[in-house]
């Protein structure tokens, strides 16, 4: 007996079965002399409806693509490239919404599970890794955004410190000589404090352009935020939707039915009377003939 075809028959089979299928594979592994093996067996839990849901997608191409994505949105992210985040993450919505979508059944809150695990399978290549697999047990939380709005912070390159001339060597028996590297001091400390002042203009400069940066990287990740809320909440009124055009389809068809066994009972009621009112005129020609005698 394998763990992993034990694993696989498990989170491929009927949930309502997965407690009494484990034990009884549990019990065959420790009988056959692998207690290991039966307490791995015997800690594996049994999975939620969401969690059911997409084991049974596992070979889908939505789950691949969207595992590949998740890689492909952490190079984004690190090389700073907001068109191509921007593009990834509405790749993402689709494919969430293509899942949610083929899934019309489900209730809301199993179909929030479902898209918050989803979401964690592009965030967390662990959670990628198991729904390739077919091997989740529970909805995963959305930690998807967590690496979107990190504060990565880019840092400058530092400008190598200016080489400062060192002191010439002063000799007491030659004032001419001391008087010229005097000159020759004060002038490199004028140049120092030049290329100091140029260094501290250049670095001022930077720091606002990265600050600059940094705020428009926030501003993305907010509005990226908010596009997936917006897209979120589209396909979510979709469905809603559509639920109700199938109610009010529904009613109409149940109006027309009512309006048809109406007319219909209409048409009786006037039949019938009719047929009382000619039987009625005819007892009264009877009683008429009858009285003459």
């Amino acid at each position: 007996m394998d763990f992993d075809e034990v694993a696989d028959e498990l989170y491929a089979g009927d949930p309502a079965e997965f407690v009494t299928v484990r034990n009884q594979r549990a019990k065959e592994a420790k009988a056959a002399g692998d207690a290991a093996l039966a307490e791995r067996v015997r800690s594996l839990r049994k999975p939620t409806l969401a969690a059911t849901i997409l084991n049974r997608r596992a070979g889908s191409p939505e789950l691949a693509e969207l595992a590949r994505l998740g890689e492909d949105l952490r190079k984004a992210h690190s090389a700073l490239a907001g068109a191509e985040l921007r593009k990834l993450t509405r790749r993402r919505q689709e494919l969430v919404n293509q899942v949610l979508q083929g899934e019309r059944s489900m209730s809301e809150s199993v179909a929030r599970e479902v898209e918050a695990t989803l979401e964690a399978v592009v965030a967390d290549p662990e959670v990628a890794a198991l729904a390739l697999a077919g091997r989740l047990s529970a909805g995963a939380d959305n930690a998807s955004d967590q690496w979107l709005t990190s504060g990565f912070t880019p840092r400058p390159k530092r400008e190598p410190a200016p080489e400062r001339q060192k002191p010439a060597t002063v000799s007491r028996l030659d004032d001419r000589r001391r008087a010229k590297q005097k000159a020759a001091a004060d002038a490199a400390t004028k140049a120092d404090k030049a290329r100091s002042a140029k260094t501290r203009e250049e670095a001022e400069r930077e720091q606002k352009r990265l600050a600059e940066f940094n705020r428009l990287r926030h501003e993305a990740a907010e509005l990226a935020k908010d596009v997936k809320q917006a897209e979120i909440d589209l396909s979510r009124a979709g469905r809603r939707s559509e639920k109700a055009t199938e109610k009010a389809n529904d009613l109409r068809q149940r109006l027309a039915d009512a309006e048809l066994e109406e007319e219909t009972a209409n048409g009786e009621t006037t039949a019938a009377q009719t047929t009382l009112d000619d039987l009625r005129a005819e007892a009264e020609r009877i009683d008429e003939a009858l009285e003459k005698y």
